[in-house]
């Protein structure tokens, strides 16, 4: 629109808000002087329009940048607590994951060590056995006086041994 054509410019007192500090010289006989007053006037409240309304495009324009901000901040936010949610996840997965071969493992321990203290139980009841044997079988040599006094003393030294060393390679 062109400052000189003013068919299109009809602004209330409301909408541009400039108040008329006119004191009556619009009613002067001077036109030359109302006429440029009058154009001053207008031309100054289109630049004040048109301040406002850059002014307000400015404030749209910020609050959107805030907005796609906020936006942009809250996606990001639920992204990262989607993964820390992940990871945690995860974590735990790896903790029941260990917990179940733990527990497997503990009880394969606990089925090796009753074992290997059922062998300890059949060995030292074995060894009590011979030693009874071993007695028994002293005892009745005694009873026998087999043969001469020489052989009589080197059997008995060689069953007289009580304490049998047992290697635990076996069990």
């Amino acid at each position: 629109m062109l400052s000189g054509d003013n068919s299109g410019l009809h602004f209330s007192q409301q909408e541009n808000q400039i108040p008329n500090f006119g004191f009556g010289l619009m009613q002067s006989n001077n036109t030359q002087y109302s006429f440029n007053f009058h154009e001053f006037t207008q031309q100054s409240s289109t630049t004040v329009s048109n301040n406002s309304t850059s002014d307000e495009a400015d404030d749209l324009l910020q609050q959107t940048i805030i907005d796609e901000r906020k936006q942009r901040r809250m996606i990001s936010n639920r992204e990262s607590a989607r993964r820390s949610r992940m990871r945690k996840q995860k974590h735990l997965d790896e903790l029941c994951s260990q917990v179940v071969r733990l527990r497997t493992e503990n009880h394969s321990l606990i089925d090796q060590l009753n074992h290997v203290s059922e062998r300890i139980d059949k060995v030292g009841q074995e060894n009590s056995k011979l030693k009874e044997e071993a007695s028994d079988l002293r005892q009745m040599l005694t009873d026998l006086h087999i043969g001469s006094p020489t052989n009589y003393s080197t059997v008995l030294r060689v069953l007289e041994v009580d304490e049998v060393p047992c290697s635990t390679a076996e069990i």
